[in-house]
């Protein structure tokens, strides 16, 4: 395999890991006023999510990060493209963020409610920002022979677009209360447990929708096999939810966004960013990949990189294994 090509599948690797880890961790922040019936059970959600938000959201850096060295092309005509979306994102990141760190600072019931405010809208924007911006470098943009967008700044939000964002919130919602059923303890645990088990079958249906559509436009014969992964995984995920192994079920959804990213990404390929106007135009990854050297050098960055941040959020996640529940929670204390 040539080194575009290797670096298209490690793109697409860290969008899946990002899709996978952050997927829960926003399906938490958005299910913060559903399960949540006091502050102590919503002090609880955020605590599971607590140690690794942060270190969640990397994956959407390294990513982007990633899109810049090795396909500047790619990243400079999708992230101009869909600007205001991504501006849009940012800015419920950059909430979200200073909601975990400030909501416990006083304690008052409208001091605690509006921030929690916060970060139900920067759990819910973020994955419906992002669906698109996959959504859209899967399905294309107008594009003109430089590589430009054409049109007005709001050509990425389409119906077809908007499907894949409604597809990751769908599975940002199951899978963010499997987690609090594998996470949690006493009845926050039970709902969390019930309401995976009633949202699975319907929340991953705009998922399948959405890869149907990416299958019969740019889809080939292997592209098949994982699509068809996605429903059995997903079947999979329900009948352990269902016979009580919310961990089985959990890496089954973890199934479920692999083999939905493979399609994606499967499909794509060679393209990185397909043209709506004039197929002449669409980006491709031998078009778009920087110099020899340039991938040469952040290979060998990447090979030793990559295993280090790997081994470091392991360890986070194993020490931080344990489930929690209202019991582990002390008194609300204010400076």
């Amino acid at each position: 395999m040539d080194l575009p090509s290797l670096w298209f599948c490690v793109i697409a690797a860290f969008w899946l890991g990002y899709l996978f880890l952050e997927g829960f961790d926003f399906g938490v922040g958005m299910l913060l006023p559903v399960l949540g019936r006091d502050n102590t059970e919503r002090r609880v959600m955020v605590n599971t999510i607590g140690p690794v938000w942060d270190g969640n959201e990397v994956w959407l850096i390294v990513a982007g990060g990633a899109m810049f060295a090795a396909f500047p092309g790619w990243y400079a005509s999708l992230f101009s493209g869909a600007y205001l979306p991504l501006l849009v994102v940012l800015l419920a990141l950059i909430g979200r963020g200073v909601a975990f760190e400030y909501r416990g600072k006083v304690d008052t019931v409208r001091w605690r409610r509006n921030w929690d405010r916060v970060i139900v809208a920067g759990s819910w924007i973020p994955p419906l920002g992002v669906g698109m911006l996959l959504a859209t470098t899967v399905l294309g943009i107008p594009l003109d022979t430089d590589g430009n967008r054409a049109g007005s700044a709001f050509e990425a939000v389409r119906w077809d677009t908007a499907l894949g964002a409604i597809a990751i919130v769908g599975f940002s919602l199951v899978h963010g209360a499997t987690f609090l059923a594998l996470k949690t303890a006493g009845g926050l645990r039970i709902r969390a447990h019930a309401l995976a088990e009633r949202l699975l079958p319907v929340a991953l249906l705009p998922l399948l929708a959405f890869l149907l559509v990416v299958q019969f436009r740019h889809g080939s014969l292997w592209t098949v096999v994982p699509l068809v992964l996605v429903p059995a995984a997903g079947a999979v995920a329900w009948w352990r939810l269902r016979g009580g192994r919310d961990g089985q079920a959990f890496a089954a959804l973890g199934g479920v966004i692999a083999a939905a990213a493979i399609t994606m990404f499967g499909a794509l390929f060679p393209d990185v960013l397909p043209s709506t106007v004039d197929s002449a135009n669409s980006l491709t990854v031998a078009s778009e990949a920087s110099s020899p050297y340039t991938l040469e050098v952040i290979t060998w960055v990447a090979a030793f990189g990559a295993p280090a941040v790997l081994v470091y959020q392991g360890w986070t996640y194993w020490v931080f294994r344990k489930r929690i529940g209202v019991g582990h929670i002390p008194p609300a204390h204010t400076p």
